[in-house]
């Protein structure tokens, strides 16, 4: 408790050059472009017009879950992974790419994961906006269910953090563990439900995949996107689903903390 007390003091005492390093990896991120930070937007736009194109024109799949449209169902729950995609990668390597701070600077590590987690939120509001906008053309305007976005948002914030912060420091110990965290990102995308409904009635008799969703926290701020967006469904309609989120979520937060307490004074050696 004492170490993750001293965390929120340096993230208190260091917010306003937290914001400044968030600002900065963000333009450093795409830096040497001529059109610099809007690439940030302009790369999963394109992803998500590939989408488009290969299942509305080229499968011919328009119908989707519950009567939308295939593209308005995958889009509610893309605009979640490309931040959680980027956090679960980018959170991990954050301690090597700003090893400078650690090793020739006094800078309080543990802050190191959070500029970069609120860098990737930024570019997450921005694409968020472009799939509202999106979303109004094909008739769907928001409305008071739209407001829990901002507490999903924060969920997927904290937990995005929590984990930058565990695996960050893991990853500075061991290259091994940053790529072990590379190679398993596409096996939570196809395992999250994100392609596929996780509700849907051909798996009402496969318990054990059931569970897997149940407890993965990247299904449930999917489905909370896509109550939000499409379904018109509250957060607190499923209170069994978010208990066990908020328990993932200390649990997250737990190890991040202890792991960083046993490792932070070999980081400046190591890396």
């Amino acid at each position: 408790m004492s170490e993750f007390i001293n965390i929120v003091k340096d993230h208190f005492t260091w917010r306003t050059q937290i914001f400044k390093l968030a600002v900065s990896d963000l333009k450093q991120t795409y830096s040497g472009s001529a059109m610099g930070w809007s690439w940030a937007i302009i790369r999963p736009s394109v992803t998500l017009f590939v989408f488009w194109f290969a299942f509305s024109v080229g499968l011919r799949v328009r119908q989707g879950p519950d009567g939308f449209t295939f593209f308005q169902w995958l889009l509610a729950g893309m605009v979640a992974w490309f931040y959680i995609s980027d956090i679960w990668k980018e959170g991990a390597n954050s301690m090597r790419r700003y090893k400078y701070l650690i090793t020739k600077l006094k800078f309080p590590v543990a802050t190191i994961p959070t500029f970069v987690s609120i860098s990737k939120l930024w570019v997450h509001v921005g694409l968020l906006i472009l799939v509202v906008i999106i979303y109004m053309f094909y008739g769907n305007m928001p409305d008071v269910y739209y407001l829990q976005l901002l507490f999903y948002m924060l969920l997927m914030f904290l937990m995005g953090t929590g984990w930058a912060l565990l695996s960050a420091t893991l990853a500075s110990l061991s290259k091994d563990f940053l790529n072990l965290v590379r190679t398993f990102s596409t096996a939570i995308f196809w395992l999250s439900g994100i392609m596929w409904d996780p509700k849907t009635p051909r798996l009402q008799d496969k318990e054990w995949l059931q569970n897997i969703l149940a407890f993965n926290p990247v299904t449930y701020i999917v489905s909370g996107y896509r109550d939000s967006m499409l379904y018109k469904v509250w957060f607190f309609e499923h209170p069994a689903r978010l208990l066990i989120f908020l328990c993932e979520l200390i649990f997250i937060w737990v190890l991040a903390v202890w792991v960083y307490k046993k490792a932070k004074r070999d980081l400046p050696d190591v890396l």
